[in-house]
């Protein structure tokens, strides 16, 4: 897709986030929204090569609406300033896998500065799945152990990013628990930040592509839970 031209909308979107812009410049949008559903439905092709789970699933449905949710939100600007996108298994496959469940996700986004953000795994999964994930990580220790040295995903995004990790166990939890540090967090996820600006990838599917499959791992175990 034209990643210049998104990144010089969604620039603009932020200086001037209001209806009567964006009404004006609505052709601008539907084209590079059109540019952008058919990058995800080509990931989508991409990451079924290495994760039938998600072949199938709808495209549409993987995309994040521009529109904001003002009903709780002090900042009352209409529109999100960034194109996003969160790629989960396909209901249908997901059945026919004998330990599949939650929502762990394949996610980007593109933002009003070029800032590319590419992540998997679970972000702040409501209560009753955070526990049951870390229940996982207790009952199956060794294979969590062996999840978080993964050489490629560590290599590629990291450790588990630590945002918002509680300093305390959570209740049930032993301080003397296997991997406790980790039971602290409250998402389960992997995510590294580029600057497209001056950056521009030839392929960005490609690209995000080679990245999801390093976060496959990741992507799996929580799929057990």
């Amino acid at each position: 897709m034209h990643l210049r031209d998104l990144v010089q909308f969604l620039g603009e979107l932020s200086e001037n986030n209001n209806r009567a812009w964006f009404v004006m410049n609505k052709p601008r949008y539907d084209i590079l929204r059109i540019e952008f559903l058919e990058l995800v439905m080509q990931l989508i092709s991409d990451i079924s090569q290495f994760d039938p789970a998600v072949a199938g699933i709808n495209p549409k449905k993987c995309l994040f609406r521009i529109n904001r949710d003002l009903r709780f939100s002090h900042d009352k600007s209409p529109y999100k300033t960034r194109f996003s996108a969160a790629i989960t298994a396909n209901t249908a496959n997901a059945l026919k896998l004998p330990s599949a469940g939650g929502k762990p996700e394949y996610y980007f986004q593109i933002d009003g500065t070029g800032r590319l953000i590419v992540a998997g795994g679970e972000y702040t999964p409501p209560p009753e799945r955070l526990r049951a994930i870390r229940q996982q990580v207790v009952a199956d220790a060794d294979g969590f152990a062996k999840l978080i040295k993964d050489r490629k995903m560590k290599a590629r995004f990291g450790d588990l990013q630590e945002e918002g990790k509680l300093t305390r166990p959570p209740k049930g939890f032993e301080a003397d628990a296997p991997h406790i540090e980790h039971i602290k967090l409250k998402s389960f996820i992997v995510w590294k930040e580029t600057s497209l600006k001056g950056n521009l990838p030839e392929d960005l599917g490609r690209d995000l592509a080679a990245d999801f499959k390093d976060v496959l791992p990741l992507i799996s175990w929580l799929r057990k839970v």
